[in-house]
């Protein structure tokens, strides 16, 4: 139903995608049609191991593979078994086990394996598994049996030997690395006898040049096209910039300085943003060695220092002809384009090879950055990261083959994939698994101070790893522990504190932060340790993260009463006067946190009783105290001000009954501005029967799923015993839990609510409403400019973002039914993104005329232009991945008819959402934007998942604050994007506005993966 790059918005949706790819999957090969391939090929493409797949091969695949899901703990098959299939893993993991007896208990785990991993190559050859492999949490495979396997492995042997583990895959000789020199090099003998142990030919290991030209002894095709584009520019348009110069005596032939290519690349696009951004772009050519320092410094510097082109290595240097430099200033932007996406990762690599000693304050904010999205580290503190950013060693090796270290030597380094892949090999089992980018390997060795448990092999060509060395492992470990200061009761930890870096752009203005604790003694903390002395608008990070996140651990229910209790604490040691100045403080403190609390909490305050008593309980006392002690009047009008607006808030919405029928609809709203769902709005929702008759209950929006079916089965009369289920337009089915809340928003864009009782469950189907349109809308909104739509979106996406509270994201993150709290806010402007992209996808899918398909493409093209103009990611995302969805993306006669200039712009934006090192080209275009930014929200929320799922929410029973902290700053970026307003331009309120508006409001979509697959394929029926 949504496109294989996009991240899922909702896990209703995301099970009824998953449901369809897995019934194609299900059918006998001999059965399945071209839709259902292209629905697998869809699944298939969105996972991370299945990238370097030829698409023939993955075409194959689609034919041949089987689904299977496990639960946690089921073993798949054990050390020693003969193998029947090939697997690979599409969600979930799983460990791998060894054991050196034949008893299974002896096993040891000794990697898991993750999304995107495939392993069981031995049944090419007959030979018992390697290891014992159990699901670590439930999972979902692909599984190839024997035969067809074998059958794929004859027919593309070629391209499948770089996608296999050794021995089967290649494996070549002479490794040559970037390595700077740790404690103990591998010695030749050792290397040679792990490569006559795998591939039955030793290495030979290549000399490395004490001063190396380049970092790529071979610059690519297109890095040497980049630097002839470039060279030729300077030579049209500053030709000065290249000629010979003297220094300290000695003369340097046709050289550039650092500095003034820096200023010229700066003055020759939008594209580069800033000097450090130039840097990097330059530090690609010359890693490629396109670009030579003349004394072979291998990093590039914004200094007075000279380089050369390597046009200009030879004397006299070809002058380019009048052609050349008119085809050169053509190709510029595309060259600066392509070095701009390449430089940030080239400038990363620039400064990890820096001697740690030499890295700047800003080098080290930028290693920090990096490491905060890599998987291996996500559940290191704050403190740790900032600790590993200045040691960490960056080491490349450019051949397939290499080992990085053998079984048995001693453990001196701890790696992280940065890029590419290794094989784990234990001596007489071969190659137990496939580590990939994001995991790590080496730590136990360090950890236990034992020899290495396996060897470690290059699987590819070009892999990038950061190194930890045990020197710094090890003093990392004890700085930590020596900066950690435990508060102890009655023998057991109670509050975890670490000593504050000050990193991050915030001064830090408490000695020690909080780790991990009990919440009485997190809340006692920021009590005790919050400043008296600063402004009420002074924000101190600290206690912010305090107040987003305590609900995970601290409800309000208790939160409030502990605040009383603190606010009437008395000191019970002291003379009078310190016992009056502490109680004082304390009345202070407790008054102010709770001033901030209420300010963020405002709106989800008018459906809590408790809190809103609490809050007029404070005034009371804060009021009486005030006589006795007149430094608090100066907090009483605030207090009053906070209890009044509080009181006459939730006043009028008893009063008023807040009808959302309208609202789940998304465009049905009368051009209504949209406001907030609040948690006890009530909803009028038609909950459908088996016959296709329907029952309308009017319930809160935030009612479980209970309490729906109980008020369906009042109106129906009906004693059954009822399931309420989501029922998508492609007839998937999802039983709701009876503890799911707030479920009416969560529905798939044309998905319905069902009751029935459960020996009816399979014959429930989809009403014909949910089939979507059957003509498509291409005359009305043809008419409508592009800029009006991208324009009225980027409105209607505004007002559904600035609905969304950020206690919704947190909500989302641990699960609402936790909570019992609705997310409806967050669930439609996360509708909102997968209605654009079917929208797409069914206007291509419905244009049978192939020019008018043509000028759709365009149109669409021009519309996330603009939307990207008007900073609305969302949509300009949404849009784009429309586009590349299988049923659009396949109609290669459309695509060839449309003209080379939006083909290019479609290229740059695909550019955008590249999802590699992290979608780090996303990221990097976000952080050069001013707000308002409506950010594309599914990223946040796989960020934020990312975080919760790789940190517990409890350690040792005590909360996890830094997860809290990881998970606040992730939201803070919700609040940045909205720290501005979003100014209405009145030159956009042309006389059709009104007609846009309600056109983007009122999008019809078929939201049927299976359906669009076969328009798509009678539009162009498959080549044969």
């Amino acid at each position: 139903m949504i496109s294989p790059k996009m991240v899922a918005a909702h896990t209703s949706t995301h099970s009824s995608a998953s449901a369809e790819w897995i019934v194609c999957l299900d059918k006998r090969p001999a059965e399945r049609s071209g839709e259902d391939v292209d629905i697998i090929l869809a699944r298939l493409k969105s996972v991370k191991g299945f990238e370097r797949f030829n698409p023939r091969l993955l075409q194959e695949i689609c034919l041949c593979g089987f689904y299977e899901c496990l639960e946690k703990g089921i073993t798949l098959y054990r050390q020693g078994d003969i193998g029947t299939s090939w697997y690979a893993v599409l969600s979930g993991s799983l460990d791998v086990k060894v054991s050196e007896t034949a008893n299974h208990q002896d096993a040891v785990t000794i990697c898991t394996l993750g999304i995107g991993t495939a392993f069981g190559e031995s049944i090419l050859d007959n030979t018992p598994r390697h290891a014992t492999i159990v699901t670590r949490e439930a999972s979902e495979l692909l599984r190839i049996e024997q035969r067809e396997f074998k059958a794929l492995w004859e027919k593309h042997r070629q391209c499948m030997a770089g996608l296999l583990a050794p021995p089967y895959g290649v494996m070549e000789s002479g490794p040559s690395s970037d390595r700077m020199p740790d404690k103990e090099n591998l010695n030749n003998n050792t290397l040679g006898s792990m490569s006559k142990h795998l591939n039955k030919t030793p290495h030979t290991e290549t000399q490395a040049k004490p001063h190396p030209k380049s970092i790529h002894q071979v610059p690519s095709e297109k890095i040497l096209h980049a630097g002839k584009v470039l060279r030729n520019v300077i030579l049209s348009r500053a030709p000065h910039m290249i000629r010979d110069r003297k220094y300290h005596l000695k003369t340097y032939q046709q050289c550039c300085v650092g500095t003034e290519l820096v200023d010229w690349q700066m003055q020759q696009g939008s594209c580069v943003h800033s000097r450090i951004q130039a840097v990097g772009m330059w530090q690609v050519l010359l890693e490629e060695g396109v670009l030579n320092h003349v004394d072979q410094e291998l990093n590039f510097q914004d200094k007075y220092l000279f380089y050369r082109f390597l046009d200009d290595e030879q004397e006299g240097g070809m002058q380019p002809s009048e052609e050349e430099k008119k085809e050169a200033e053509e190709e510029l932007p595309d060259t600066l384009m392509l070095l701009s996406q390449m430089g940030p990762d080239a400038h990363m690599r620039m400064i990890l090879r820096k001697p740690p000693g030499q890295r700047t304050a800003d080098d080290l904010e930028i290693i920090y950055e990096e490491l905060l999205h890599i998987k291996a580290l996500s559940h290191l503190s704050t403190t740790v990261k900032r600790e590993l950013a200045g040691v960490l060693i960056f080491e490349s090796h450019a051949k397939a083959g290499t080992v990085l270290f053998n079984q048995g030597e001693e453990g001196t380094s701890w790696y992280i994939i940065l890029k590419g892949s290794v094989n784990v090999v234990i001596y007489g089992k071969g190659v137990v698994c496939t580590l990939h980018e994001g995991d790590d390997f080496g730590k136990l060795a360090l950890v236990n101070d034992a020899p290495r448990a396996a060897s470690i092999v290059l699987r590819e060509d070009n892999c990038h790893f950061l190194r930890v060395d045990k020197e710094d492992f090890n003093r990392i470990l004890r700085d930590v522990e020596a900066n950690t200061v435990r508060l102890k009761e009655h023998e057991q930890d109670v509050l975890v504190l670490e000593k504050a870096s000050g990193h991050g752009g915030f001064p830090s203005h408490h000695k020690y932060t909080v780790m991990t604790g009990t919440p009485e003694k997190i809340l006692e903390h920021f009590l005790e340790t919050m400043r008296l002395d600063s402004q009420f608008t002074e924000s101190d990070p600290a206690l912010d993260d305090f107040i987003l996140m305590h609900s995970v651990f601290l409800p309000n229910t208790q939160l409030c009463p502990l605040l009383m209790a603190h606010y009437h604490a008395q000191a019970s040691q002291g003379s009078e006067q310190e016992k009056l100045d502490f109680a004082l403080n304390n009345k202070r403190r407790v008054v102010r946190l709770a001033l901030q609390w209420a300010t963020f909490h405002a709106d989800p305050l008018q459906d809590e009783e408790a809190s809103l008593a609490f809050l007029e309980e404070l005034y009371v006392a804060v009021s009486d105290d005030a006589r006795v002690l007149p430094a608090l009047k100066d907090q009483l009008p605030l207090l009053e001000k906070m209890v009044k607006n509080n009181s006459d808030d939730s006043r009028s919405l008893q009063k008023k009954h807040k009808v959302l029928l309208r609202q789940f609809s998304m465009g049905d709203d009368k051009q209504q501005k949209r406001q907030p769902v609040r948690n006890n709005d009530e909803i009028l929702f038609k909950v459908y029967c088996i016959d296709h008759t329907y029952t309308t209950i009017r319930v809160p929006v935030a009612a479980s799923v209970r309490e729906v079916i109980s008020a369906v089965a009042d109106k129906l009369g009906s004693a059954e015993d009822l399931l309420l289920v989501g029922l998508s337009s492609a007839g998937d089915k999802v039983v709701l839990k009876p503890s799911d809340v707030s479920v009416f928003s969560t529905l798939s864009v044309n998905g319905r609510l069902f009751v029935c009782p459960r020996d009816q469950l399979d014959s429930l189907t989809p009403l014909p409403e949910q089939e979507g349109p059957s003509t498509g809308s291409l005359p009305t909104f043809e008419l409508m400019s592009s800029k009006d739509l991208a324009y009225q979106m980027t409105l209607y996406d505004w007002e559904l973002f600035n609905c969304v509270h950020e206690l919704e994201l947190v909500y989302h993150t641990f699960g609402r039914q936790h909570f019992k709290k609705t997310t409806a806010n967050l669930d439609l402007f996360l509708r909102r993104f997968n209605e654009i992209q079917l929208w797409v996808i069914t206007e291509v899918c419905l244009c049978t005329q192939l020019s008018k398909r043509v000028q759709l493409l365009k149109k669409f093209i021009k519309i996330a232009a603009h939307c990207k103009e008007y900073r609305n990611l969302n949509s300009f995302f949404a849009i784009v991945m429309g586009m590349s969805n299988p049923a659009v993306s396949r109609l290669s006669q459309t695509w060839e008819k449309l003209p080379s200039k939006f083909k290019k712009f479609y290229g740059e934006f695909e550019n955008l959402m590249d999802p590699s090192r992290n979608h780090r080209a996303y990221r990097l275009t976000m952080a050069k934007l001013d707000p308002p930014i409506i950010p594309f929200m599914p990223l946040l929320i796989k960020d934020m998942t990312f975080t919760h799922d790789g940190n517990k929410t409890y350690t040792e029973c005590l909360v996890n604050f830094e997860k809290m902290r990881m998970i606040a700053n992730t939201v803070r970026i919700v609040r940045y994007c909205r720290s501005q307003p979003f100014n209405l331009d009145v030159s956009q309120g042309n006389k059709n506005h009104q007609d846009v508006r309600s056109y983007v409001h009122q999008m019809n979509v078929i939201d049927n993966q299976r359906t669009l697959s076969q328009l798509s394929n009678k539009l162009e029926p498959r080549r044969t």
